[in-house]
């Protein structure tokens, strides 16, 4: 493998959970000492937000618990992505299949992948990271609370799937 394994999370507009699962696997793989062989990106399906900051409740969830949310900025999603990323991970089945749709062949719409496949709490039925945007702040601590467990077990594996 030449230069660093990319992670990429995807969710909806990129203002909410994919950039809140930036952060936090950038500031795990930093702890873990594999920010210099990782780098992680995101982006959402859809564009209505390019160039637009985090949510303010997201930062402000992210500040409250020690990560910094003031670097990013929404991207879009698309075909390139798959080129450019080593792991594509969505955050719910609308974006993966909005993902899985924008792949250059059907071998790359299997590298996309559910971001809670590495969440050990995680079932069959429950393997969404849930949209906090039209909810309080405690949807918000929810969803970092995922976050922050799946991060931890896929920052874990990620030594195997560099070598995969």
């Amino acid at each position: 493998m030449t230069g660093p394994y990319r992670v990429a999370v995807v969710c909806l507009g990129n203002i909410c959970r994919s950039p809140m699962a930036h952060v936090v696997l950038d500031a795990k793989l930093r702890s873990a000492g594999l920010d210099d062989r990782v780098e992680v990106v995101s982006s959402g399906t859809g564009g209505w937000h390019q160039g637009e900051p985090m949510d303010p409740r997201a930062a402000a969830v992210l500040s409250a618990a020690g990560y910094d949310p003031t670097r990013h900025r929404a991207r879009t999603f698309s075909t390139d992505w798959f080129a450019e990323n080593d792991l594509l991970l969505a955050m719910d089945h609308s974006n993966r299949a909005d993902m899985s749709d924008q792949a250059p062949t059907v071998a790359e719409q299997a590298r996309v992948r559910m971001f809670r496949e590495f969440d050990p709490q995680a079932t069959e039925s429950d393997d969404e990271v849930p949209d906090p945007w039209y909810g309080g702040e405690a949807g918000f601590a929810a969803v970092l609370e995922m976050i922050e467990r799946t991060a931890d077990h896929l920052v874990d594996q990620l030594p195997d799937l560099m070598e995969s």
